[in-house]
């Protein structure tokens, strides 16, 4: 791996800040803009901007983990299931991503409809405005709850993306859970599908460590700045805003893996 100049290590970081302030307006952490910025910014081949960005969501996981725990965002009876059920799918998914990340273009398209999701979701919020329901833990049986974490572990796997972009959405529309639970736990629940991930691509030898490292330095600081952002603008036109820009990222990656280009 190639060495981290000074130059590179300043990019890093800022991107990590930029990328987890974001992500801490919109409630996504910051993985799912992190990924994008080091395809099409820093000109990072595909399978190395998922390992380095799956091994910076350890970092953020972990410390968004501590945060929520301490505020009393966690259902630890829902994390405990979802997060043995996503370790599993996680470890699922690494395997999937080894047998295609030659396939550059596969995991392109396959990224494309990754942040097509992430688009819709939020330009639904943005004009539904749906308010949060009110809980102390999350509604829904043990096997659905393993069958979300499972799942969302193999696209960990395959993506990168951490998995907090479709565990939050999905423990609220699903499940019905109320926002800071979903939030909290899903943070939690992260933690062994990145890990997972994170150690498997490492063993492929497609993560830039010291990279990955400085990122999610970076997303830590930026996600807790972000968070208190949220207090100051109106989150649902956040939203709206970045459900477009997702929607381009997404046309990007669904081109560039069909072999065309787009500005």
């Amino acid at each position: 791996m190639p060495a981290v100049t000074a130059i590179k290590a300043a990019e890093l970081l800022g991107t990590g800040f930029i990328a987890g302030y974001l992500g801490g307006i919109i409630g996504t952490g910051g993985c799912v803009l992190m990924l994008p910025m080091l395809v099409f910014l820093m000109s990072y081949p595909v399978p190395q901007a998922i390992g380095t960005t799956v091994l910076a969501v350890v970092w953020t996981a972990t410390f968004g983990a501590l945060s929520h725990a301490k505020l009393g965002n966690v259902d630890y009876e829902t994390s405990a299931v979802v997060l043995a059920a996503g370790a599993i799918g996680s470890l699922v998914g690494s395997m999937i991503f080894a047998a295609i990340m030659r396939y550059t273009s596969v995991l392109e398209v396959i990224l494309g409809a990754a942040f097509l999701y992430a688009a819709v979701r939020m330009i639904y919020e943005w004009i539904k405005k749906i308010p949060g329901a009110e809980a102390d833990e999350i509604p829904g049986s043990p096997s659905a709850k393993a069958a979300i974490g499972f799942f969302i572990g193999i696209l960990t796997g395959i993506l990168g993306l951490g998995g907090g972009y479709a565990l939050v959405p999905s423990f609220i529309y699903l499940l019905n859970a109320p926002v800071h639970l979903a939030v909290g736990t899903s943070m939690i629940s992260m933690i062994p599908m990145a890990t997972v991930s994170a150690a498997y691509k490492m063993a492929q030898g497609v993560t830039d460590v010291l990279g990955g490292t400085i990122l999610g330095i970076g997303t830590i600081a930026g996600v807790k700045l972000g968070a208190k952002t949220t207090e100051k603008i109106e989150p649902w036109t956040i939203k709206g805003i970045f459900g477009v820009v997702f929607l381009y990222v997404s046309l990007k990656f669904v081109l560039k893996g069909l072999g065309l280009k787009v500005l």
